[in-house]
């Protein structure tokens, strides 16, 4: 779990549980409404807009290039503020040209009005609030006011060299750039987006990457601020990223594996679930493999690739295959390895021998029914106390074995041996003298001191402990 962690924080790894109604859309990509709330600049109401799934998140990262870090020409972060900027109003097409001519020309646009904020007093908060309250008489300015916060900041506190990571709505980005000048004015007819900073773009793309690419938090909707300072932020991916622009420094295309998790593969639809990817994740129709292939997704219209370092483990429990059959495609596709009850991870707990327990215990199940049947170690992994074991016994166990056998309480006691299960006899009800009495099984209230040393045993017991009871005159 240590190593899992490291790798979730890392983003090199992802988890996820298929179930009945998991689909293609939450897998690969699917529309999803986004709200005015979620979109820069939004003037209310909602769009339709294409959603990453988690195989396609973990892709797209996976598929970033690992930068030598030796290399002395490298972009570094080192020393260096990182500010969230919006440039345009993400999801207004009206727009886009805001984006493009800051990309295209080397400059970041900023908007709020036409005031022309290039007098050195504007230096000093206090006077862009006097400025802005005379331009806004009717509204009360104060320094939480969006023109005098933002202006602050992208006027006064980011310097040159401080990095600006363009949004793209609060889950995406889709610029990396740095700083190079001071703040300019330019007015325009329109009135709007006359104030600027010269940028050198390290990094662009208008399809964008998923935010958690670089951070787990969503972007606030503020046009500027500085992010990493509080919340966690990939540096180092971020690096990667910039140093992997065309044209910028050639990087080593050698990528850090990637892992994604399914857990229970078998209980979803697979080929409703994996589309186009029972052809992609092929060993030779990966990027970069001999006969790679791509496809254009059908919802965001981007082409996308399975990246060769994209490892996709996918667990099942033995006993469920029959809840769905796995799709031949995919099985053709995979490596089946079993992972088998491995009884010595497990100790000796309170003079109970577990190891020795469950080895019993499975190749009683296995006798009965047959190997897929078999209990994990997981269920003894926790307990270190007898109250505990025997509460795995009765709480997980038994039940467990209640299913596998159907109620059939003579197996169950089979297995499990009579320090656990007792029997009792029932008389016939009366008018049925000629009937023969029958046998009724309990699970002990308390299981009998010796109920671990009799399951492992290997002889038969001597004697019946609840014969015995009854041959005394003891009830049950």
């Amino acid at each position: 779990m240590a190593l899992y962690r490291a790798l979730q924080d890392d983003g090199r790894i992802s988890f996820v549980t298929f179930h009945q109604n998991f689909s293609y859309e939450d897998f690969v990509e699917g529309l999803r409404p986004v709200t005015s709330d979620e979109i820069d600049g939004g003037s209310g109401g909602f769009t339709l807009e294409a959603h990453d799934g988690i195989f396609k998140q973990i892709a797209e990262r996976c598929a970033l290039p690992l930068s030598s870090g030796g290399d002395p020409e490298r972009f570094s972060l080192d020393g260096r503020r990182i500010y969230k900027m919006s440039i345009g109003e993400h999801g207004n097409p009206e727009s886009d040209w805001v984006f493009n001519e800051s990309i295209q020309n080397g400059y970041a646009l900023f908007s709020f009005g036409c005031i022309d904020w290039r007098d050195p007093k504007y230096s000093d908060i206090e006077e862009i609030i006097r400025t802005a309250q005379e331009t806004r008489p009717d509204e009360v300015v104060g320094r939480r006011n969006g023109i005098v916060k933002c202006t602050q900041i992208f006027r006064n506190e980011v310097d040159v060299g401080d990095v600006l990571i363009v949004s793209k709505g609060l889950r995406a980005f889709r610029a990396i750039g740095v700083v190079e000048g001071g703040y300019e004015y330019h007015p325009r007819p329109e009135r709007n987006y006359c104030h600027l900073r010269k940028v050198r773009w390290l990094w662009h793309d208008t399809a964008g990457l998923p935010l958690d690419t670089i951070t787990p938090k969503m972007f606030a909707r503020d046009t500027i601020y500085q992010i990493g300072r509080v919340d966690p932020l990939d540096r180092r991916r971020i690096e990667d990223i910039a140093n992997g622009m065309p044209g910028q420094l050639e990087v080593e295309q050698q990528s850090r594996p990637h892992v994604l998790i399914i857990d229970e593969i078998n209980r979803a639809n697979i080929s409703k679930v994996f589309g186009e990817l029972i052809t992609l994740i092929e060993p030779d129709k990966r990027l970069g493999m001999e006969n790679a292939l791509t496809l254009t997704l059908p919802y965001s219209k981007r082409s996308f690739g399975v990246p060769a370092n994209l490892h996709i483990l996918g667990t099942m429990n033995t006993a469920d295959r029959s809840i769905a059959l796995l799709d031949t495609a995919l099985r053709r596709r995979f490596t089946f390895r079993e992972l088998a009850p491995d009884p010595k991870l497990l100790d000796v707990v309170d003079g109970i021998d577990l190891p020795k327990v469950l080895t019993t215990i499975n190749k009683r199940i296995e006798y009965l029914l047959d190997r897929e049947h078999r209990i994990g170690h997981a269920y003894f992994m926790g307990p270190g106390t007898r109250a505990e074991v025997d509460a795995v016994m009765r709480d997980k166990v038994i039940p467990l074995l209640q299913e596998y056998f159907f109620e059939n309480w003579g197996q169950i006691r089979a297995v499990v041996g009579p320090g656990f299960i007792g029997v009792d006899k029932l008389q016939p009800p009366p008018g049925m003298k000629d009937q023969r009495e029958r046998k009724t099984w309990f699970v002990r209230e308390t299981f009998l001191d010796d109920a671990y040393s009799k399951l492992v045993s290997d002889a038969e017991p001597n004697a019946d402990p609840d014969e015995e009871e009854e041959a005394t005159g003891d009830s049950v």
